[in-house]
């Protein structure tokens, strides 16, 4: 059964959708490819809300877009979420209260469904458990604190899954990965890489141009467009 913030069980009239509960099922048990998987010690735990809602134009994730000013992943799009503090108790209520704290989702709207493999993002070194969720009664979101978070969208799977927002990056590294342009947010790295993996396990995934690639600049910002051939898009 689902929980909620509150820790009762989903009101009966908001069930969330039998397409996420499969979604939830399958996430919960996906493979975790090696550039995303765990060292055997170390990293700092934390958490990410993978928020599905049914928004005006079908089914759509909130994402928030980070400060320029932070010290870790200055600017990027992403998925609610933080590091794990003692008084969280596990990855669920810390991504529940960072959700709060980072864009205002009322916990009490919000039925848990599942947590995924836990993933390491190599960069900043933090383990990442990504909570799966279901958005029964969305309310108003906003940018909380402007130093944390630039700005709060929901985006819509179809326009996450159309072949003209979805671009191959290369970073300055030559790794490959997948990314999206869409709203005026580039999406990219671990992020791009989750919402990648949930359009194929959700079935929205459609063929795209993965032979146009978009190189990061040495700072992380978006960079030009590049014809020329690449590796199969990280999961």
């Amino acid at each position: 059964m689902a929980e909620t913030g509150a820790g009762r069980g989903p009101d009966p009239r908001r069930q969330p959708p039998h397409w996420l509960t499969e979604l939830a099922d399958s996430a919960a048990r996906m493979d975790v490819m090696p550039p995303l998987q765990p060292p055997v010690s170390g990293g700092r735990p934390s958490a990410v809300l993978i928020l599905f809602a049914d928004g005006p134009d079908g089914p759509d994730l909130l994402f928030i877009q980070r400060s320029q000013g932070l010290r870790q992943h200055p600017g990027q799009p992403a998925f609610p979420g933080g590091a794990i503090e003692d008084a969280d108790l596990g990855p669920v209520a810390a991504a529940l209260r960072e959700a709060a704290e980072e864009a205002g989702v009322d916990p009490h709207g919000v039925d848990i469904l599942a947590t995924l493999p836990e993933l390491f993002i190599a960069h900043s070194g933090f383990r990442v458990v990504p909570v799966l969720a279901w958005w029964h009664s969305p309310g108003p979101v906003s940018a909380v604190d402007p130093r944390e978070v630039a700005a709060v969208e929901r985006i819509g799977l179809a326009e996450l899954a159309d072949p003209a927002c979805r671009v191959t990056v290369r970073s300055p590294r030559g790794r490959i990965g997948p990314g999206f342009r869409v709203k005026g947010l580039f999406i990219w790295g671990f992020t791009a890489a989750l919402v990648d993996r949930l359009l194929a396990l959700g079935g929205w995934e459609v063929p795209w141009d993965t032979d146009a690639v978009h190189d990061l600049e040495a700072d992380g910002g978006p960079g030009e467009l590049s014809p020329g051939t690449q590796d199969r898009p990280l999961p």
